[in-house]
């Protein structure tokens, strides 16, 4: 239907060209209050070998309750609808929908869409159910880290031209919580990317109007139009460097109740996001893999340790030493909980039983371990931000004590990570990690007890930099210190973004990271930068 646009009218995209989007400045003149309509598209996720969640938004010109319907099929024309379902939708969930339907086929492409009171229809969405069996391959698209005012979503655009993409997987950062002019800084920002509020976003309406913003790029909107996508939040999509009691980027005293900014961007994210509502959950891919979504960061988490403190000591060497020795190794400091933890331990146990080929375990931060290498300063710009460089220098000098530079990652956790790799290395997982957060692609061979346990593939950001924001080295530079002060590190790249795509087939599994030539114009143009490989029974890349 076309949309109607009243003076107070907000996002603009159900009807509106992509080609217009490449126009400098027209996201933000697009950006008008309370579109009505459907306003965002539609997304599917959630998928199994015969259901699927479907989602959409439609506001109604009354602004009152409206019930949708959805409707599947097997072909674009929809002369055959085989399943759908209804929901009523208002203001109390920001007018958007989930339907999961069911009596689908597996391995099987779909066609959905939903339908209004008025019989006006949303754009067709396409979609796959997982297999069944022992399929001989599946590929899923990697996501994690996207910010928009940094750039284009030339990732999203890359990935939605593949037709050989099953499952989008993304794994957090899938927005930013920062106000306009802070994370990056204006000087940095592309004209026209700017979402809103242009405040950092706090409160309910905050975190709604944020999703609607990132949920207006047309690349976003086309993959989620086009594969289904599971997702995990990490912690941007609530505030920087979050955990169970509180974030680095809340502020009690002029912010509020941590707890009511928390329950404000979960309800937000389940509003727009084609999840469920189980915070952790397991996917069959037939018995070719078992792919597990968890919950790192808001729900379960142990605060994380810091480092700045101890090198203000009398005596920094000490202070690290004994915080090394002492409470860094504490039991108690967690990533899920203990109860997360019960539940992913026995359902990876209860696959590797099955006979199911692949364990592969979803995480919003890395768990290879990574020191910063002794000569990372030279690396530094001569105008770094400060914070860069002392950043640097505190990992030097973590480094020097045994430590790893980043503790918000299982950096910070060293007893969790070694219960989660003990377990799977106990029970004979064929284990595959996936995670984000870093901004920077690496791959490592997991290790406990000096046994290789599984490997780690860790994704680049989709537009949010790394290494080559604060630095001046050659990146190959730094790549080759940074494998060579790390024994789990087998390659990285810290300067380059774009998406994972991972083939998991019964014998092996790959993965390539794919670099997109620029973000800073609207092109999909991207390449393969790096692929490995690890097969079943070894749990180390070929």
């Amino acid at each position: 239907m076309t949309i109607r646009i009243d003076r107070r009218s907000f996002i603009v995209t159900g009807s509106i060209g992509l080609g217009a989007f490449a126009i400098p400045g027209f996201a933000q003149t697009a950006m008008v209050m309370d579109a009505k309509g459907f306003t965002h598209s539609v997304a599917s996720g959630e998928p199994s070998a015969d259901s699927m969640l479907l989602w959409t938004r439609y506001v109604p010109m009354s602004g009152d309750s409206v019930e949708l319907r959805a409707e599947i099929a097997e072909t674009a024309d929809f002369a055959k609808v085989i399943s759908g379902g209804a929901q009523i939708t208002g203001p109390w969930r920001d007018y958007t929908a989930k339907i999961t339907v069911a009596g689908l086929k597996p391995s099987t492409r779909y066609y959905f869409r939903f339908v209004a009171p008025d019989g006006s229809f949303s754009p067709v969405g396409r979609t796959k159910t997982l297999p069944a069996g022992l399929a001989p391959l599946f590929k899923a698209a990697v996501f994690s880290c996207s910010n928009l005012p940094f750039g284009y979503f030339n990732a999203y655009a890359h990935a939605a031209l593949r037709n050989d993409i099953d499952l989008a997987i993304h794994l957090g950062d899938y927005f930013y919580e920062y106000q306009t002019g802070d994370y990056p800084a204006l000087k940095d920002a592309v004209a026209g990317r700017q979402p809103l509020p242009a405040t950092e976003i706090i409160h309910l309406a905050d975190y709604r109007l944020r999703y609607a913003s990132y949920r207006s790029d047309p690349d976003l909107q086309k993959l989620h139009s086009l594969v289904p996508m599971i997702v995990q939040w990490d912690d941007h999509e609530s505030a920087n460097d979050s955990w169970e009691g509180g974030a680095q980027n809340h502020q009690p005293k002029t912010e509020g109740d941590w707890n009511d900014r928390r329950a404000a961007a979960i309800q937000a994210y389940r509003e727009w996001m084609p999840v469920s509502d189980e915070p952790w959950k397991t996917y069959e891919i037939g018995t070719l893999a078992t792919l597990f979504r968890t919950e790192t960061r808001v729900l379960g988490r142990t605060k994380q340790p810091e480092l700045a403190p101890l090198l203000f000591k009398p005596d920094p060497a000490k202070a690290l030493a004994d915080f090394r020795n002492g409470s860094w190794q504490d039991p108690a400091a967690t990533m899920m909980g203990s109860q997360q933890e019960y539940w992913l331990a026995h359902a990876m146990q209860a696959s590797v039983k099955s006979g199911t080929k692949w364990q592969v375990v979803g995480f919003g931060t890395i768990m290879g371990n990574t020191l910063t290498p002794l000569g990372a300063e030279s690396w530094l710009s001569p105008d770094a931000d400060p914070r860069a460089k002392a950043y640097v220098r505190a990992g030097i000098a973590a480094t020097k004590a045994g430590l790893p530079s980043n503790f918000d990652s299982w950096g910070g956790y060293p007893a969790a990570r070694k219960r989660f790799l003990t377990s799977a290395q106990g029970m004979g997982a064929n284990l595959i990690v996936i995670s984000g957060d870093s901004h920077n692609a690496w791959a490592y061979d997991l290790a406990q007890g000096g046994k290789a346990v599984g490997v780690e593939f860790a994704g680049q950001g989709v537009t949010s930099p790394g290494f080559e924001s604060a630095t001046s080295a050659d990146p190959k530079i730094v790549a080759r210190a940074l494998v060579e002060a790390n024994d789990e590190l087998k390659w990285c790249d810290t300067s380059r973004r774009g998406y994972m795509a991972m083939t998991i087939t019964p014998t092996k599994v790959s993965n390539d990271w794919i670099f997109v030539d620029t973000i800073k114009t609207p092109t999909p143009a991207a390449s393969i930068g790096h692929s490995a490989t690890v097969l079943r029974g070894r749990n180390i890349m070929a």
